[in-house]
C-alpha cells in the first residue's frame, strides 16, 4: 500500500475494466516517470472524451454529434441494421468493408447473472426502427459466447413476427487455425455453417 496521491491513482485505475492491481500499479508508477507533457496530453485525452464523446440517437454506436458517421453516411442503405452488442463491435466490423447497412448498438447483452436484462439494452430503440418498413434484414452479430446467443435468439423471437429476414454471423475456424485446436464447440459451429463451393 502507497500513501496519498500515488495510491489514489492506482486505485482509479484499477476500477478500470481488465486493469487487476498489478497493472493498475504498472501504470501509476509509469504515469509518475513519464513526461509532464505526455502526462498532460493524456489528461487532456480523457477530458475531451467525456466533454465531446457522446452515443448516437439513432443507433447508439459513440459519436461527438447527434448521430454518428455511419448515420450521416447518405450513401450507406437502410435495408440491412447490423445489431451488436457494443461500439467496438462496430469497428471490428467497419474494418472488414463487407458491410454498407446501418448498425444498432444495444449496449450490452442478456446477463440474468449480471442482472442485465432486455429491457436494459436498447431493444425497444431497435424495435422502432425496424417498424419503418425500410429494413428487410437484421443480422445479429452478437458475440458467440452463451450471453450473446441469448440475445440473438431474443431478438430473434421478438421480430420473427415482422417478417424480416434474420441472419447471424457464421461462426467456426479462423483463418490459419489449426482443427487438433479447435474445441468442440467451434468445430461444430464450423460445420454447420460449411458453404458449397
Amino acid at each position: 500500500m502507497y500513501e496519498g496521491a500515488i495510491q489514489d491513482l492506482i486505485d482509479e485505475l484499477g476500477r478500470l475494466p481488465g486493469v487487476g492491481p498489478k497493472s493498475a500499479q504498472r501504470i501509476a508508477f509509469h504515469v509518475l516517470a513519464a513526461d509532464p507533457t505526455d502526462v498532460k496530453r493524456l489528461a487532456a485525452a480523457l477530458h475531451r472524451v467525456k466533454d465531446l464523446v457522446r452515443f448516437c440517437t439513432t443507433c447508439f454506436n459513440v459519436a461527438e454529434s447527434e448521430q454518428c458517421r455511419i448515420c450521416r453516411d447518405p450513401r450507406r442503405h437502410d435495408e440491412a441494421i447490423c445489431v451488436v452488442e457494443e461500439p467496438k463491435d462496430v469497428v471490428a466490423i467497419e474494418k472488414t468493408g463487407e458491410f454498407r447497412g446501418r448498425y444498432h448498438v444495444l449496449g450490452g447483452a442478456i446477463n440474468p447473472l449480471e442482472g442485465v436484462g432486455p429491457d436494459n439494452l436498447k431493444i425497444r430503440e431497435l424495435m422502432a426502427r425496424l417498424s419503418s418498413g425500410e429494413v428487410k434484414e437484421l443480422i445479429l452479430a452478437t458475440d458467440p459466447n452463451t450471453e450473446g446467443e441469448a440475445t440473438a435468439t431474443y431478438l430473434a423471437l421478438l421480430v420473427k413476427p415482422m417478417g424480416l429476414r434474420v441472419t447471424r454471423l457464421a461462426s467456426g475456424l479462423p483463418v490459419g487455425g489449426d482443427l487438433e485446436y479447435a474445441d468442440e464447440v467451434t468445430l461444430g459451429r464450423a460445420f454447420e455453417g460449411r458453404r458449397v463451393l
